[in-house]
Formats: structure tokens, C-alpha cells, sequence
């Protein structure tokens, strides 16, 4: 027979505030800051207000002795090899490129790493949430995340193939925003096909998760 869990995590609020958060200051943010110094001043000026930007959000965790997010070292790793890139050339395109082929990198980092206990997505979802020991531990969500992460691999080789044909065609201006808001489409629908994936998992496994409940007091407490 199979016994039930209850497992507590954050409200829904608090999860989206946390994940937005996250992808305003490491991605909304860097791509608005270079769009508005390529208008205004040059090229080169955009580029390194991008890193800046980004720079100064890691060091301040560091200084601060917070957390860093796994998302935040990886876009930024990324963005000092585009940065790099586009000083050197001076080219949009490969500035844009270099990103845009990630999407194949990180679809390829998704798939070699499904087969591990714990693969890449389950690390990049503790940024978003937390998962008491309990339930990242789980025989159950360790297989959840090895299927899920099949999924994530489509989704960004989809979405790579996509924005390399954006950026063979549009201006720089019109590709920022179509290939910015198909992206983020694409990745909202997936992330409510994932949490609806994730919660059927969780009732197949007779776990029950309750969002935003405060965690029961400990005895003697």
C-alpha cells in the first residue's frame, strides 16, 4: 500500500515573484539596457552596459553573501563570451548569433543530462523553488525531472531554429521583440505544461502538495 505525503511549498505568488525576479535581472534587464545604448549612443556602448548590468547583480549577491542562482552564472558566463565576440567583430549579427545557438547548447545540455539522478532542469528549478529534501529526493520526482527535461530539450531546439531565422531576416529592433516575446511565450507554455505535468506526477506518487501553507511547528517549539 502506498502511503501519502504532504509536501509544503510557497504560494503561487511568491513562486512567479521569485521566478520574475530572476529573469528580469538576468535576462529582461541586460537585453533592454543594450537595445536603448545601441539607439542612443553606439554599438560597443550597449554591449558593456549589458555586462555591466549583469556583473554588478553577481557581485552584489557575492558581497552580500546570497544566494547566486544557477540561471544568473550561466547567463552571465555567456554574456562575457558575447561580449568578448562583439567587441572583437563589431557585429550584430554574430553579437546575436552566439546566443541564439545556445539555445541548441542548452537543448543538448537538457537531453545528455536526463538520464542522471539529478539532471541540469532539476538544478535550475531550485532557483525558482526550493524543494524540501523530502520531495528532491523522491525516487518519484527524480523520474519526473529525467522525462520533463525530454520535453525542455524540444522546446529550446524549437526555439533556437526559430530565432536563428528571426535574426537571418529582421532588423535588430523587430528581432529583440519578436524573438524576445515568442520565447517567453513558448517558455510560459511549457513552464504551465511542466506544473501541470508535476502535479499529476505528484498525485500518482500519493504525494500531496499544498501551495503557500506554513509548515506544521515542530514539538516543543
Amino acid at each position: 500500500m502506498r502511503h501519502s505525503m504532504t509536501i509544503d511549498l510557497p504560494s503561487f505568488r511568491n513562486l512567479v515573484f521569485g521566478g520574475g525576479r530572476h529573469l528580469l535581472e538576468s535576462t529582461l534587464i541586460p537585453a533592454g539596457l543594450f537595445y536603448l545604448l545601441l539607439t542612443l549612443v553606439s554599438f560597443d556602448s550597449g554591449v558593456l552596459a549589458a555586462l555591466c548590468w549583469s556583473a554588478t547583480v553577481l557581485v552584489t549577491r557575492l558581497v552580500l553573501r546570497k544566494r547566486v542562482p544557477a540561471v544568473l552564472l550561466l547567463t552571465t558566463a555567456l554574456l562575457i563570451a558575447r561580449t568578448v565576440l562583439g567587441l572583437a567583430t563589431g557585429s550584430t549579427f554574430l553579437y546575436f548569433l552566439q546566443p541564439t545557438l545556445q539555445n541548441f547548447v542548452v537543448a543538448s545540455l537538457f537531453l545528455v543530462s536526463a538520464p542522471f539522478n539529478r539532471p541540469l532542469l532539476a538544478r535550475l528549478a531550485g532557483d525558482f523553488c526550493a524543494f524540501p529534501d523530502a520531495l528532491s529526493g523522491h525516487p518519484g520526482m527524480r523520474r519526473f525531472f529525467q522525462r520533463v527535461s525530454l520535453l525542455w530539450a524540444l522546446v529550446f531546439a524549437v526555439n533556437g531554429a526559430g530565432t536563428l531565422l528571426m535574426l537571418a531576416k529582421a532588423t535588430v529592433g523587430n528581432f529583440l521583440m519578436v524573438s524576445t516575446a515568442g520565447s517567453y511565450t513558448l517558455v510560459g507554455i511549457t513552464i504551465a505544461a511542466s506544473l501541470w505535468w508535476f502535479r499529476r506526477s505528484l498525485r500518482s506518487e500519493g504525494i500531496v502538495l499544498r501551495m503557500g501553507a506554513r509548515p506544521a511547528a515542530l514539538p516543543g517549539l
